[in-house]
């Protein structure tokens, strides 16, 4: 009886998850010509709750991408560039004396999104690259031990550079394994690029991109995706050793 009203409530859930996919990935393909993998993988980890790392060179598109999103969404995003002098309180907030109140208030940094865009991540020292261990994890942060809760969903789309370039402190294992995906865009075929030099000066195709879901719609979507039953033949297969 439990399975059978487990496989029905599967049956109700895919559908929804599918067709959001399907609207996130219409959408962004607008606006990222020529990479049908990286925007699928794009909408793979953002159904899954799942933060997403991509090392690649600039101007490829990464911002691009997380701006797409975001206006398929209708949401915000913001974007912080690494650099080795970021502070933690940078990303996260601080709180500020309010000497007319006599009380401190929190100010929220740019951590606070549905979409942050973190730009050469591995460019900030390792002390600002802990700082966004708990949010990325538990999605929320904690200062002068208050915790502060963001809202859902809540997605970190990090770029970096390769681990030989000047000015890198690599990334280490416990922050890597706050990411669920780590792509690369790479360079656009040909045909594709010589299409986005003849539109430069004109409406940026990004621009065009109108709302197609809410972020409710993409709330639950993620809740249906939480609740898909994981055979065991599946969890047997990713824990074979190779």
């Amino acid at each position: 009886m439990a399975e059978t009203a487990r496989n029905k409530q599967n049956a109700n859930i895919s559908p929804l998850a599918h067709e959001v996919a399907q609207k996130l990935f219409r959408a962004v393909s607008v606006a990222l010509s020529g990479k049908p993998d990286v925007v699928e993988r794009a909408v793979v980890t953002l159904l899954a709750r799942g933060h997403l790392l991509i090392e690649d060179v600039p101007g490829v598109g990464k911002t691009t991408l997380a701006r797409a999103l975001a206006r398929a969404l209708g949401t915000e995003f913001r974007r912080v560039q690494c650099t080795s002098d970021l502070m933690p309180s940078e990303l996260l907030g601080v709180n500020v004396y309010n000497a007319a109140e006599r009380r401190f208030e929190f100010r929220p940094g740019p951590v606070f999104t549905h979409f942050l865009v973190a730009d050469e991540i591995n460019r900030a020292t390792p002390k600002t690259q802990s700082a966004l261990l708990e949010v990325m994890s538990e999605r929320q942060v904690s200062i002068d031990g208050v915790t502060h809760l963001l809202e859902e969903p809540f997605a970190v789309i990090a770029t970096q550079n390769p681990d030989d370039a000047a000015g890198t402190y690599p990334l280490p294992e416990s922050q890597l394994d706050r990411f669920l995906l780590r792509t690369a865009v790479g360079y656009p075929a040909a045909a594709v690029e010589k299409q986005i030099l003849s539109t430069r000066g004109g409406t940026e195709p990004v621009d065009t991109i109108e709302a197609v879901l809410t972020l409710a719609q993409l709330v639950a979507a993620q809740r249906g995706v939480d609740a898909v039953t994981l055979e065991s033949s599946v969890v047997d297969y990713a824990r074979t050793p190779w």
